[in-house]
C-alpha cells in the first residue's frame, strides 16, 4: 500500500465516526432547545473537553506552531494569555454565568440572556447581538475553511477548493444531525486527537535531531533570538507592545459564545470546579505541545535538510516525515478534528442566533420541530457565505482568527462581566458599549496606528473602549429594579452554594 493510502484510510476512519457520533446525537435530539443546548444535561468532562477543542481550532495545530516556527518564542505570549484568560473564565465566569442563566427565565443563548437579565423591553439588545454573532462567525468560520483546504494541499497534493468543500460538507452533516449535542461530543473526542497528535510529534522531532540540548542549538544556529521571549529586543516600546498584543488574547474568552455557552449547558454550576481542572490540564498540554511543535520545528528543518515553504504546516509536515503512513493520517485527522470542531461549535451558535434571537423576534408562533429545522437550515446559510469568503483568502489563519476573537472578545466580554457582576448595568449601556466595541475592533484593524513598527492587538483599546462607554451610559440611564436586584443576589448566591457543594 502506499503512503497515501494509508492515510486516506485514516481520515476514511476519523469521518466516519464524526459521522456515527452525530447520528448517535441525532437520536437524542428532540426538540428545538436540546438542539441548540444540549438540554443542560452536558457533564464536566464533555463541556471541558468541547469547550477547550471548540476554542483551539485550526490556530492550535497551524496558526500557533507556524507564528513559533516563524518568529520564535516571543509568540508564547499568546499561548500565556490565552491559558490566564481560560482560567479565570472557568473560575469566575462560568458558575455564575451557568447560574444566571437560569435564574434569568432560562435564558439559553447570550443574546437572550442580555436581554432577560436587563429587561431590555426595545429587544434591540437581542437582536444587535445575534447580528454580530452572525457577522463574526462567519469571518471565523471561513477561516477554518481556510485552514481545510490548506490541510488537503500540502498532504494530498490536491486541490485547495476541493479540501475546504470536504471538510465544510461532512461537519455539517454530523452538526445539521446532533446538533450542540453532536458538536460537543465529537469535540471531546477530536480534543483527545488534538492532544496525542502535539504531544507525540515533538516527542519523536526532538529525538531525531539528538535529544534537547541538541535541539536548542540547532535553533540557536538558525537565529538565536528565536529562543527569546522578548523577541531579542529586550524591553522596547515595541517589544513590550508585542507582548501586550500577544497577551490579550487572553481578554477575548471572557465573549466567545461558543466557549462560554458550554457553561450555560452544565448539568449544574457546581460541575464547574470539576470542568476547570480538566479543561485547564486538556489546554496546558496542548499549548505546549504546539510550541514546543513550533521551536522543535526550526532545529529539526535546518539539520536534516528537508524544505518547509509555509511556516503554518510544521506540525503536518513534521508528522509526514517522522511517522508510518497510517500515524501521520490520524495526525491529520487531528488537524481536520481542530477545525472541524471549532466550525460546527460556531455553527450551532449561528443557528440559536438566528431563530432564537432574530426569527423568534419578530413574534412568529412557530412548533420546536420546525424551529429546529429552521436551525438547520441556517447551519447551511452561513456555512455557504463562509465558503465563498474562503475561496480566495487574504489573511493567515492566525489573523484570520485574530480578528474574529477580538471581534466576540470586545464586543460581548465586558458585557458578560458587567451583568454577572456588577448589578448597575443598563440595557442601554450594555447596547452603547456592545456597539463601540465592535466598531473599534473594524476601525483599529483598518486604521490602527503602528508604535515602533508595532500595531496593537484590536482587543486592547476595543475591550477598554466597550467597558467606558457601558459603564457611562449606565449611569446616566440606571434607576432601581426590585426585580433586577432579586435575581442579581439569586444568581451569586446559587453559584457560591454550587462551588461550596462541588469543593
Amino acid at each position: 500500500m502506499s503512503d497515501q493510502t494509508f492515510q486516506i484510510a485514516a481520515l476514511v476512519a476519523y469521518f466516519a465516526a464524526m459521522v456515527g457520533i452525530g447520528w448517535y446525537a441525532y437520536r437524542r435530539t428532540t426538540d428545538h432547545e436540546d438542539y441548540l443546548l444540549g438540554g443542560r444535561r452536558l457533564p464536566a468532562w464533555a463541556a471541558a473537553l468541547s469547550a477547550g477543542a471548540s476554542d483551539m481550532s485550526g490556530w492550535l495545530m497551524m496558526g500557533l506552531p507556524g507564528a513559533i516556527y516563524a518568529t520564535g518564542l516571543v509568540e508564547v505570549w499568546i499561548a500565556i494569555g490565552l491559558t490566564a484568560g481560560a482560567y479565570l473564565n472557568w473560575r469566575y465566569v462560568a458558575p455564575r454565568l451557568r447560574s444566571y442563566t437560569e435564574v434569568a427565565q432560562n435564558s439559553i443563548t447570550i443574546p437572550s440572556f442580555f436581554e432577560n437579565r436587563l429587561r431590555d423591553t426595545s429587544r434591540a439588545l437581542r437582536v444587535v447581538s445575534g447580528l454580530i454573532i452572525l457577522v463574526f462567525f462567519t469571518f471565523y468560520v471561513s477561516s477554518m475553511m481556510v485552514a481545510g483546504g490548506e490541510f488537503f494541499q500540502l498532504t494530498f497534493g490536491g486541490s485547495y477548493l476541493t479540501g475546504m468543500v470536504l471538510v465544510a460538507a461532512v461537519t455539517l452533516l454530523y452538526t445539521t444531525m446532533g446538533g450542540f449535542l453532536g458538536a460537543s461530543l465529537t469535540d471531546v473526542a477530536q480534543g483527545v486527537m488534538m492532544m496525542i497528535a502535539l504531544v507525540v510529534v515533538p516527542v519523536i522531532a526532538i529525538a531525531v535531531v539528538g535529544g534537547p540540548a541538541e535541539t536548542t542549538a540547532g535553533i540557536r544556529e538558525v537565529d538565536p533570538q528565536r529562543l527569546s521571549v522578548l523577541g531579542g529586543a529586550g524591553l522596547s516600546a515595541a517589544s513590550v507592545l508585542g507582548i501586550v498584543s500577544a497577551a490579550a488574547w487572553g481578554l477575548g474568552y471572557f465573549g466567545q459564545p461558543h466557549v462560554i455557552v458550554r457553561f450555560m449547558a452544565m448539568r449544574d454550576a457546581a460541575s464547574a470546579v470539576a470542568a476547570r481542572r480538566i479543561g485547564m490540564s486538556w489546554m496546558i498540554v496542548s499549548l505546549v505541545g504546539a510550541v514546543t511543535c513550533g521551536a522543535v520545528g526550526i532545529a529539526f528543518f535546518h539539520r536534516t535538510g528537508h524544505p518547509l515553504d509555509n511556516p503554518e504546516l510544521v506540525v503536518l509536515a513534521m508528522s509526514e516525515i517522522l511517522l508510518h503512513p497510517l500515524v501521520a493520517g490520524f495526525v491529520f485527522a487531528a488537524v481536520l478534528a481542530a477545525v472541524m470542531s471549532t466550525v460546527s461549535s460556531q455553527l450551532i451558535v449561528c443557528s440559536s442566533a438566528f431563530v432564537e434571537d432574530l426569527y423568534k423576534v419578530v413574534g412568529r408562533d412557530t412548533s420546536p420541530r420546525a424551529l429546529m429545522t429552521l436551525g438547520r437550515v441556517c447551519v447551511l446559510a452561513v456555512a455557504v457565505i463562509a465558503g465563498l469568503l474562503a475561496i480566495n483568502p487574504s489573511d493567515t489563519i492566525l489573523d484570520l482568527v485574530g480578528f474574529a476573537w477580538a471581534g466576540f472578545g470586545a464586543s460581548f466580554g465586558p458585557a458578560i462581566l458587567l451583568c454577572l457582576f456588577w448589578r448597575r448595568l443598563t440595557n442601554w449601556g450594555a447596547l452603547a458599549g456592545m456597539v463601540a466595541g465592535a466598531v473599534t475592533v473594524f476601525v483599529w484593524d483598518a486604521y490602527g496606528p503602528l508604535i515602533g513598527g508595532v500595531e496593537l492587538y484590536e482587543i486592547v483599546p476595543a475591550f477598554l473602549v466597550n467597558v467606558l462607554v457601558a459603564v457611562v451610559v449606565s449611569r446616566w440611564t440606571w434607576s432601581a429594579d426590585a426585580e433586577i436586584d432579586r435575581e442579581f443576589d439569586a444568581a451569586v448566591e446559587l453559584a457560591g452554594a454550587s462551588r461550596a457543594t462541588a469543593s
